[in-house]
């Protein structure tokens, strides 16, 4: 099983491009720094589950999708 920080960093990416946002505009959205974005992004960075929360809603997105690895599916 892939570690839940590559697959974080995928998914991240994948929904902030998917919307057209740089680091930054995501990082203000959520109120974090563009620094810790990218950190998360480069798997040097944990998430907790309240950032995890935090970034998924303002990707419209479950927290699942974030940590889910393609082609599984949940419930």
């Amino acid at each position: 099983m892939a570690d839940l920080k590559d697959i974080l960093a995928v998914n991240l990416r994948h929904h902030r491009h998917r919307r057209g946002w740089t680091q930054e505009e995501l990082a203000h959205r959520v109120d974090l720094s563009g620094r810790y974005i990218g950190a998360i992004e480069r798997a040097q960075a944990s998430a907790s589950i309240t950032v995890l929360g935090r970034l998924a809603e303002a990707l419209d997105v479950s927290p699942c999708e974030l940590i889910q690895t393609k082609g599984t599916a949940t419930g």
